[in-house]
């Protein structure tokens, strides 16, 4: 298990470091944390399904992929070997 963390490249560190950084992005803008927000339907639409909420959410989900693949190799270690 050591063995197969130490193996992870720089763009694997990346790319697992991609779902998180948009998920807090999602929270952070949902919260209203990041400066100016610009929802696409002006005032109406609430804070939580503004525009780049849904977008940061979106990417989060996109960017799973490579979680994914890790805990299935932790959990059988013969897949990917």
């Amino acid at each position: 298990m050591r063995r197969r963390l130490a193996s992870l490249g720089a763009a694997d560190w990346l790319a697992l470091a991609t779902a998180p950084t948009f998920a807090l992005m999602a929270v952070l803008t949902a919260l209203g944390v990041t400066g100016h927000s610009a929802p696409l339907c002006g005032e109406i639409s609430p804070p939580l399904l503004n525009g780049m909420v849904s977008m940061y959410l979106l990417m989060s989900a996109f960017h799973l992929a490579p979680w994914l693949r890790l805990t299935v190799r932790r959990a059988s270690p013969s897949v990917g070997s």
